[in-house]
């Protein structure tokens, strides 16, 4: 779960754009019907037992065995126009919350950070990426950084993640794309087309590829700022993975590029220290930042 962003003074309030999941006026039993087979006759079981006992439609056709949770989820999310996405049993991807429950505790964190982050540095005033950033490995940027682009995903404008992490990469697994295109080879000029598309619809990813012996050469070269400006005109939203700022200046480079940083602690890991040196840096730069939050995931 997400606790606490810590921001700056937030700019444009009053240009933040509207969340908005227009609602369908179809009953949910009607859509059980119609996506997970539910009969008339069971939909009648559920009907006496809320006129007996009341409780949602949902909860009682859970309650009665007649569906599962995750049947209710989906159905819910079509109702909803809500992006809910079946990932199968892996251990790595349940950690995309956003998209495997988005009705839950922390897809509603990572909705309320949407929100700070629209009323703040991607305010739309300036063209920006958001790069996510932490001290040490283990803090959660990738978690971070994989939510937050589905959440903006789910508003519906074009996303795209990028797995700038060209050291220990891990957006990939998450995914469970391919990884041996990426980043690194586009910057070398090895590929020219290499974003994916993922379950999530309006996400696209960039995989980093193969991890190359030069990683903090390949961001600082111009074509990564080329790069950067393209994803900004193609895309509304752009969300950028990070190394670990203990592998050296390369989120600080990255984070530069992009224009602007999230940094994210993991509470009683994170030491107060190191991150206080991570923000000093980014301050020193023109990288608007928005703060820091706190990863308990």
């Amino acid at each position: 779960m997400l606790h606490d962003i810590s921001s700056l003074p937030a700019r444009g309030h009053d240009s933040v754009r509207a969340e908005h999941t227009g609602t369908r006026e179809r009953p949910i039993g009607q859509w059980l019907c119609q996506l997970k087979n539910l009969q008339p006759s069971d939909v009648e079981q559920i009907l006496e037992h809320q006129r007996k006992h009341g409780g949602r439609f949902g909860e009682v056709a859970i309650g009665l065995g007649l569906v599962t949770e995750e049947d209710v989820l989906e159905v819910l999310a079509k109702q909803f126009e809500y992006p809910y996405v079946r990932f199968g049993d892996s251990k790595t991807n349940v950690e995309l919350v956003c998209a495997c429950d988005p009705f839950g505790e922390d897809a509603q964190s990572f909705r309320e950070l949407r929100t700070e982050l629209l009323a703040g540095v991607l305010d739309g005033e300036s063209p920006r990426a958001l790069a996510v950033l932490s001290p040490r490995s283990g803090d959660g940027r990738s978690y971070v950084a994989a939510n937050l682009a589905v959440a903006f995903a789910q508003l519906g404008g074009r996303t795209l993640l990028v797995d700038a992490d060209l050291r220990t990469p891990r957006l990939h697994r998450l995914f469970e794309i391919d990884d041996s295109v990426g980043l690194s080879k586009l910057l070398c000029g090895g590929v020219r087309e290499v974003v994916q598309e993922v379950p999530v619809p309006s996400l696209f990813l960039l995989g980093a590829g193969p991890p190359p012996p030069n990683p903090l050469e390949l961001v600082q070269r111009p074509r990564f700022s080329k790069l950067m400006q393209d994803w900004l005109t193609r895309f509304d939203f752009v969300v950028v993975d990070t190394p670990a700022a203990s592998y050296g200046p390369d989120a600080r480079v990255i984070a530069s590029t992009a224009g602007a940083a999230l940094a994210v602690a993991r509470p009683h890991v994170t030491g107060m220290a190191e991150m206080q040196r991570l923000l000093s840096s980014l301050k020193k730069g023109s990288t608007a930042l928005a703060g820091v939050v706190m990863n308990e995931h």
